[in-house]
C-alpha cells in the first residue's frame, strides 16, 4: 500500500525524493569507505570532514542532474542510466579526493575509490531493485508471450514490447541451433521443442509469429505444430507491408487463413496479365462483388485506358469506385474510371454501353452465388445467372468486343442445386456462342474460368467462423464430412485475368485449387489458434462448441472442378483447360425460350424439369425450395382443403 502511494507521486515529487535518497547514499558511502579502510569511521562532528562531505554531496547531485539521471523513468531504466550512475560516481569520488587533498584532511588514497564503489552500488543497485519491483507489479496484468523467430522481425517486436503495458516476452523461439540458449536483449532463445514446456511453465497466453518472410508452406507447418497448445497464435504483418509503411511490426493480427492452407501463390506472368487490359477499355460486371471488386483493383494497376464499373447495387458501385480511384492516385496510374448502374438482365442497356464506350474486354462476374438464397429465389437466380450471362454475351457479339470472360464456379460441375445448374447453363451459353462465332464473322473470344471457394468472399465460411468464435460460440458447420476447395481472392482474380488471355474461343479453364480442406478441421484450427479449446464429449470443459446444422438446400458434401476426365495443361502451372459437352446455339435458344415462359408464369415444376433434362447432369437433392412458390402452394392447398370441407358439409 505504501509503495503504491510512492508510485502515484507526481514527477517533481519523485525527483525530490530521488535527490534526498541519493544524498543519504552519498553520506552513507562516505562513512562506510572510512570504516572499510580503517576499521573505524571518522567523527560525525569533525568540521573538516563535514565540509568535504557537504561539498561532495552538492557536486554529485549537480553531476547527476546534468547527466539526466533524474529525468530517467525507473520502469524503463536501461543500461544508459547505469552508465550515468557510473560517470556520476566517478566525478563524486574525484571531488572527494580533491577536496581531501585541498583541505589536507587525513584520507588514505584508497578511500575515495572505496567510496565510489559503495556509491555506485547503492545508487545503481537501488534503481535496479525499484525497477524489478515495478516490473513485478506491472507484469501481473500482462499477457505472457513467446516470440517465434529471433531474427530481425522478432527483435524489433521484442523492442516494441519493452514499453508495452499489455505484453511481456518470456522467450524467443528459433529453429537455428546456433542461437539456442543465447540471450538477445535480455531474452533467452529456446528451441522449438521447448515450446510446450514454456507454455506450461510461464502460462503463455499468446505465441507471436515474427517470420514475415517465411513461405506459406513453412507457416502452415509451424502453425500445425502450435495448434494443439492452449495459446492464441498471432502474427506480425507481412514483410512487404512493413517495408512499404502500410503496417507496423507490433500491429499483431490473426493468423491469415491462407497460411493454414499452406499454398504459395505462383508468380503471375506479366504478359498474360496485360494482354487483354493494358491500354484497352475494360468492363467488369458485378464490379462491387467480392470477385468483381478484386478484378477491378488488379485491372487498375495494369493501366487500361478506361475501366468501366458495372453493378446493379448502388452502394457496391459507390464503394468500389472510391477504392479504385484511391488505388489509381496512390499508384500514379492515369485511367478513366466510369461507374455505371445497371442490370445484366437488360440487354439494351448492355449493348448501348458496349458500343458507346467501344469496350475491348469484359469480365462477367455478376451472378447470384449464394446456394441457399438461390434455392429460395429460383426465378431470379435463373434470370440473373442464365439470361443475364446470355444477354451480356449477345451484347458483346453485337458490339464486336474482343474478349469476354465468364467467372464460373466448381458448383457448376454435376450440380445438385439451382445456383450450380444456372452457372453450368451460363457456361453452355458462352460455349454455344463461341461455336457460332467460329462459323460466322463474330470476332468475340469467349472463355470461362471455373474455381471453388475464395477466402473472404461474401459467401465464405471464414468470416462467419471468426464472428462466432468472438461471440463465444457455438461454431456452426453443416456436416462433419463436408470438404471444400479454397483460394485467396487476389490469386483467383490474377488467374482469371491470365486464363482469359490464353483463350482460343469457348475454352473452359479450371484453376488448380490445391488440396480440398475439411471444413470441421478448419473450424477446429481457428478455435485453437484463438487460444481456446473445442468443447466436446471428450473435453466437456472446453470453450467453444461445434454444432452440425445439417446440409443446406442444394448443398453437396464435396465439390468437383471437372465434368469429364479430359483435361490439358496450359503455359501456366495453376491453369488447366477442359473439353466438355456443349450445345448448339439453336438448341440453347430453344431451351431459353421455354425457360423464359416458365419463369414468367412462375412454373417451378417446369423450370426444374427443363434443367434436369439438359446436358448439365443436374440432380437436385431436395424439393422445390422457392419461398414464394411454397407460400402460394400452401395457400392453394389450404384453399383446396376449405373447398373440400364445404362440399363435405353439403
Amino acid at each position: 500500500m505504501n509503495l503504491n502511494k510512492i508510485w502515484r507521486l507526481s514527477r517533481p515529487k519523485k525527483r525530490i525524493l530521488s535527490v534526498a535518497i541519493d544524498a543519504c547514499f552519498i553520506t552513507l558511502s562516505f562513512y562506510l569507505a572510512f570504516w572499510a579502510r580503517l576499521g573505524k569511521s571518522v567523527s560525525l562532528y569533525d568540521e573538516k570532514y563535514i565540509f568535504i562531505l557537504g561539498c561532495t554531496v552538492l557536486v554529485t547531485i549537480y553531476a547527476f542532474t546534468r547527466l539526466g539521471l533524474y529525468r530517467a523513468i525507473l520502469r524503463y531504466l536501461t543500461f544508459h542510466a547505469l552508465a550515468v550512475v557510473s560517470i556520476g560516481t566517478a566525478i563524486s569520488a574525484a571531488t572527494f579526493g580533491l577536496l581531501a587533498f585541498y583541505f589536507d584532511a587525513f584520507v588514505p588514497r584508497s578511500v575515495p575509490l572505496i567510496y565510489g564503489s559503495f556509491l555506485c552500488l547503492l545508487c545503481g543497485g537501488s534503481r535496479l531493485l525499484v525497477r524489478v519491483l515495478l516490473s513485478e507489479i506491472l507484469n501481473r496484468g500482462r499477457k505472457k508471450v513467446l516470440i517465434y523467430g529471433a531474427g530481425s522481425a522478432g527483435r524489433h517486436l521484442a523492442q516494441a514490447m519493452r514499453s508495452s503495458d499489455t505484453h511481456k516476452v518470456e522467450a524467443f523461439i528459433d529453429e537455428d541451433i546456433a542461437l539456442r540458449k543465447s540471450v538477445i536483449m535480455g531474452i533467452v532463445v529456446e528451441g522449438v521443442e521447448a515450446i510446450p514446456k514454456l507454455v506450461s511453465k510461464y502460462k503463455i497466453s499468446q505465441i507471436l509469429l515474427a517470420i514475415p518472410s517465411a513461405t506459406r508452406a513453412k507457416r502452415k507447418e509451424i502453425i500445425n505444430s502450435l495448434v494443439h497448445l492452449q495459446a492464441e497464435v498471432l502474427t506480425v504483418p507481412d514483410l512487404k507491408e512493413i517495408v512499404e509503411g502500410k503496417a507496423k511490426i507490433d500491429e499483431l493480427k490473426d493468423v491469415a487463413i491462407e497460411d493454414l492452407l499452406g499454398r504459395d501463390p505462383v508468380e503471375p506472368k506479366q504478359e498474360l496479365l496485360e494482354s487483354n487490359i493494358k491500354g484497352k477499355v475494360v468492363l467488369v460486371t458485378g464490379a462491387g462483388g467480392s470477385i468483381g471488386s478484386e478484378l477491378c483493383r488488379q485491372i487498375t494497376l495494369l493501366t487500361p485506358r478506361t475501366l468501366i464499373l458495372f453493378d446493379v447495387s448502388e452502394y457496391g458501385l459507390y464503394a468500389i469506385e472510391r477504392e479504385v480511384r484511391q488505388i489509381a492516385i496512390g499508384s500514379n496510374v492515369h485511367i478513366e474510371i466510369v461507374p455505371l448502374i445497371g442490370s445484366v438482365q437488360r440487354i439494351n442497356r448492355l449493348s448501348v454501353i458496349f458500343k458507346s464506350f467501344q469496350v475491348d474486354t469484359v469480365y462477367h462476374a455478376a451472378a447470384y452465388k449464394h446456394v441457399p438464397l438461390v434455392e429460395y429465389n429460383v426465378v431470379e437466380g435463373v434470370r440473373n445467372n442464365i439470361f443475364g450471362t446470355y444477354y451480356a454475351a449477345k451484347a458483346a457479339v453485337e458490339a464486336n468486343i474482343e474478349s469476354f470472360v465468364l467467372i464460373s464456379t466448381d458448383k457448376a460441375v454435376r450440380p445438385t442445386n439451382v445456383m450450380g445448374a444456372t452457372k453450368r447453363m451460363a457456361e453452355l451459353a458462352l460455349q454455344a456462342l463461341a461455336d457460332d462465332c467460329k462459323s460466322g464473322s463474330c470476332r468475340t473470344n469467349f472463355s470461362m474460368v471455373r474455381f471453388g471457394n475464395v477466402l473472404g468472399s461474401s459467401g465464405s465460411v471464414i468470416p462467419l467462423f471468426k464472428h462466432q468464435i468472438a461471440k463465444g460460440g457455438p461454431v456452426t458447420v453443416t456436416h462433419p464430412d463436408i470438404i471444400r476447395y479454397f483460394m485467396t481472392i487476389p490469386e483467383a482474380a490474377q488467374l482469371v485475368i491470365q486464363a482469359g488471355a490464353m483463350s482460343r474461343g469457348g475454352d473452359v479453364f479450371v484453376l488448380d485449387m490445391g488440396e480440398p480442406v475439411k471444413i470441421v478441421d478448419l473450424a477446429v484450427k481457428l478455435i485453437k489458434l484463438s487460444g481456446l479449446e473445442v468443447k466436446s464429449d471428450d473435453c466437456p470443459m472446453g470453450d467453444i462448441e461445434i454444432e452440425f446444422s445439417g446440409l443446406r438446400p442444394g448443398e453437396k458434401l464435396f465439390e468437383e472442378l471437372l465434368i469429364g476426365g479430359s483435361v490439358e495443361g496450359t503455359s501456366h502451372p495453376r491453369i488447366m483447360t477442359a473439353n466438355e459437352v456443349s450445345m448448339s446455339l439453336m438448341e440453347f435458344e430453344a431451351v431459353l425460350s421455354e425457360l423464359d415462359e416458365a419463369c414468367h408464369n412462375f412454373e417451378h415444376d417446369v423450370i426444374r424439369s427443363l434443367l434436369i433434362s439438359l446436358p448439365i447432369d443436374f440432380e437436385p437433392r431436395n424439393g422445390i425450395e422457392d419461398l414464394v412458390w411454397k407460400k402460394l402452394d400452401s395457400q392453394n392447398s389450404s384453399s383446396k382443403r376449405t373447398n373440400l370441407s364445404l362440399i363435405a358439409k353439403r
